[in-house]
């Protein structure tokens, strides 16, 4: 039996709405809490007016539910997860002193698990002048670092969107264009962009890298790159992707080249801090992470890497040993099978992400998000039936009929 596309939808939201409600029932953070009250409530509200044919009252309940109410809420009352401070944390200490990092951290909220990019989303607190406490509306809202993650989302989707040649007004009904709002209202973006938004930027990078592969702009993908590098570690997994496409798509000297922006601009921005506090970046990005630091993470999920660690100091090594093989195994899966598409290219780096969270030392459930909202976000990009990238130097675009079109065509037939 078929499900009707609004008896879909329907459902969905429903599903969203007892998601939701599950955080108020079961989590100790108040954070959570607000936001799965407020998010159920926008969920119930876009499935019932789902139910009567009015989808775009349906889609503006759950964004106003979901994202719009909590996030408003919890930034004007200084609110938030620990990730919000520690990057605040970090954006003042690059003012005041150019370091990034606090010495010998004592307690777990002083790490900064994060390389040297993230502490720049943490610099408009720092220059507001704000602590968070007592401070006028304006100073909270433009300082908050969660305000500033998800307008580095949002311009990198929007970017990646024009780049495949998506106009700016989106799809209609229920197409490709519908999906990425309906995305930025679900759990997977709504969730993290409320309560702390430290992931939004390297997915937002990571999605702008794979959209200018795709478009063959070698430089523009390795800035991407090194931009998401510098933020967090994770996204190393996305420069082996971007290149495989990239090399598939456009040859082997673009690929290069975009390699060679990547790693440098990645040197740019990590090594000031790597020379100025090697010991602290080694420990609280690093080693901190996968648990073997002096202060344990708190990012302690049931995940099966973790499972192994507390089997004893073997378990930690067979869990990385594992984590190793996974990335070798996607590696290898890039040459003998790279990607040719967007989808393929994001369902590739989804399984990456997925398997190294899995396997990690420590890790936590909402990681995963950045899997789906990757494998998500390509296919909301994507008109189904027409690849919007195919091999060597021409692209399928609906508008032509399906008519191969060539790209920088030159007069005579020569291509650039």
């Amino acid at each position: 039996m078929t499900l009707s596309p609004t008896a879909r939808w329907t459902t969905g939201w429903l599903l969203a709405a007892a998601w939701a409600l599950s955080f108020p029932l079961f989590s100790a953070l108040a954070p959570h809490r607000l936001w799965g009250w407020c998010a159920a409530a926008g969920y119930l509200g876009a499935a019932a007016a789902t139910a009567v044919g009015r989808r775009r009252a349906a889609l503006a309940a759950a964004l106003l539910g979901a994202v719009a109410v909590p996030l408003l809420w919890l930034v004007l009352t200084g609110q938030g997860q620990s990730e919000v401070t520690v990057i605040e944390r970090s954006g003042r200490l690059l003012l005041d002193s150019g370091r990034l990092y606090v010495d010998r951290p004592a307690h777990v909220e002083e790490y900064t698990p994060y390389l040297p990019g993230m502490a720049l989303l943490g610099v408009p607190r720092a220059l507001l002048g704000g602590d968070g406490s007592g401070d006028g509306w304006v100073v909270r809202l433009l300082g908050d670092a969660r305000i500033w993650c998800a307008a580095a989302l949002f311009g990198c989707l929007w970017a990646a969107r024009r780049l495949l040649g998506g106009g700016p007004g989106g799809g209609r009904g229920d197409g490709p264009g519908r999906l990425l709002p309906v995305l930025v209202a679900s759990p997977v973006v709504a969730l993290p962009l409320t309560v702390s938004g430290v992931d939004l930027p390297l997915a937002g990078l990571c999605c702008l890298a794979l959209a200018a592969a795709a478009s063959g702009r070698p430089v523009l993908t390795g800035a991407a790159l090194a931009g998401a590098c510098a933020l967090k570690w994770t996204a190393l997994p996305a420069v082996a992707v971007a290149v495989a496409l990239l090399a598939v798509l456009r040859g082997g000297r673009p690929a290069v080249r975009c390699a060679l922006v990547a790693a440098g601009g990645t040197a740019l921005l990590v090594l000031p801090a790597a020379l100025l506090q090697p010991a602290e970046l080694w420990r609280q990005v690093f080693a901190f992470p996968t648990g073997r630091a002096p202060v344990p993470t708190p990012a302690s999920s049931p995940l099966p890497g973790r499972l192994l660690t507390e089997l004893g100091p073997w378990g930690w090594y067979l869990a990385m040993g594992l984590l190793l093989s996974g990335g070798l195994a996607v590696g290898l899966s890039l040459l003998a099978r790279p990607p040719r598409t967007v989808v393929a290219a994001a369902d590739r780096l989804a399984l990456g992400l997925t398997l190294a969270f899995l396997l990690a030392p420590a890790g936590r459930f909402g990681y995963l998000a950045l899997p789906v909202l990757l494998a998500v976000w390509a296919r909301s990009v994507t008109v189904p039936g027409v690849s919007r990238v195919v091999t060597g130097s021409f692209r399928l675009r609906p508008s032509d009929g399906g008519r191969p079109t060539a790209r920088n065509e030159r007069p005579g037939g020569h291509f650039a």
